[in-house]
């Protein structure tokens, strides 16, 4: 585990890394684990971006940029969380690659509860709505902290139910970004009682590509997954295979085969989630957990190239080759390139460095289809 950086400069330099173009979490930490602090990874990013054939140079944000986010973060009464700070939530830390900055306001302590995630449909039935506020209430009343995206429909029921025994909202854009505005009242209910999580910089507003991220922070701070209501194509089934990849207990509410809004909470306990009747079942499934006292495991190694012995072309190219335009584990992409996973780990670095890859959570990732593997 790398220390966590301990003067302001050390945090700024986390954060101008972290925010950085091309640097998602899985490059982060192997950028830290390689130089094993954000300044010298700063300092190495221009060489390195050169070197993977980068045609644009990677420049990192300013370090006025950082300090006016830092400034506005706390005038807003909110803080910025390192993935190595203790109020960090431990469930996320256990990630592959955790997020390495989160933006919180509110009771980050709440973290010291189990977290229980509810989800579903924004355009709710009033079944729908009132099952969401039943399971919400009674875990809160049973010591659980809901944890749900802020949205319309069961996500709204979910926060407003359990708000005095607490709640966490994730949200797609900046930690000052209420979304959607009917919620504003809500999102200020939860600001003071609970609290609201953003992995995005303060004043972003939220675009399609921020919600799978931000999904992933839902079922990453929570013990198990509940899918009240979902279509075929609802963005609770992404959350739903997140929570299955980070290992999650995945549970959903059944629901009339006649009402596509069920369609997919349907197909869900059709291929193996827990059938959800009221909080008790929610109950039984999770008070079996054990919850560990989980800490970040270590970042990437990268063995075979331990000495900096310079990486052959042909092994880039094969790398490349491995490639597809869809999520590939790195251990699948370095069997088929016929290297180790460090070393293809190294290589994928580059290549994010670069524009042409794009390492993804979960240790996975996919060739960018417009720059492609040109190698």
């Amino acid at each position: 585990m790398i220390a966590a950086p301990v003067s302001p400069e050390g945090r700024r330099d986390w954060l101008r890394l972290a925010r950085t173009p091309s640097v998602g979490p899985v490059t982060f930490f192997q950028l830290l684990t390689r130089y094993q602090t954000a300044t010298a990874a700063l300092d190495a990013l221009p060489g390195l971006a050169r070197s993977a054939g980068r045609k644009r140079p990677l420049v990192a944000p300013p370090v006025e940029q950082v300090e006016r986010e830092i400034e506005a973060t706390a005038a807003h009464g909110a803080e910025i969380l390192l993935a190595t700070d203790n109020a960090f939530p431990p469930l996320l830390k256990a990630l592959k690659a955790p997020p390495p900055i989160l933006t919180a306001l509110g009771r980050t302590e709440l973290f010291e509860k189990p977290n229980v995630a509810i989800v579903g449909a924004r355009n709710a039935s009033a079944a729908g709505r009132k099952i969401a506020r039943d399971l919400a209430a009674e875990l809160s009343r049973s010591g659980y902290v809901t944890v749900s995206g802020l949205a319309r429909g069961i996500d709204g029921e979910a926060h407003a139910a359990s708000l005095q025994g607490g709640t966490v909202a994730v949200l797609g854009g900046g930690i000052d970004h209420v979304y959607p505005p009917q919620n504003e009242r809500l999102y200020a209910a939860i600001a003071a009682e609970g609290l609201i999580l953003s992995e995005s910089p303060f004043g972003h507003r939220a675009t399609a590509k921020d919600f799978p991220r931000r999904n992933r922070l839902i079922t990453g701070c929570s013990l198990g997954v509940v899918v009240v209501e979902a279509t075929e194509r609802s963005g609770s089934l992404i959350s739903a295979r997140t929570a299955g990849e980070q290992g999650r207990e995945l549970m959903a509410v059944p629901g009339s085969p006649l009402d596509p809004r069920a369609a997919g909470t349907n197909r869900l306990l059709r291929e193996g989630a827990a059938l959800v009747r009221d909080a008790r079942d929610v109950l039984d499934i999770l008070t079996g957990l054990a919850r560990r006292d989980l800490a970040a495991p270590p970042p990437p190694a990268f063995p075979g190239d331990d000495h900096g012995d310079p990486i052959p072309a042909s092994q880039i190219e094969a790398v490349c080759e491995a490639l597809t335009p869809y999520p590939m584990s790195i251990d699948e992409i370095a069997r088929a390139a016929g290297v180790g996973a460090g070393r293809c780990a190294a290589i994928l670095v580059e290549l994010e460095l670069a524009g042409e890859a794009t390492t993804l959570p979960g240790a996975l990732a996919v060739r960018n289809i417009e720059t492609g593997c040109n190698t």
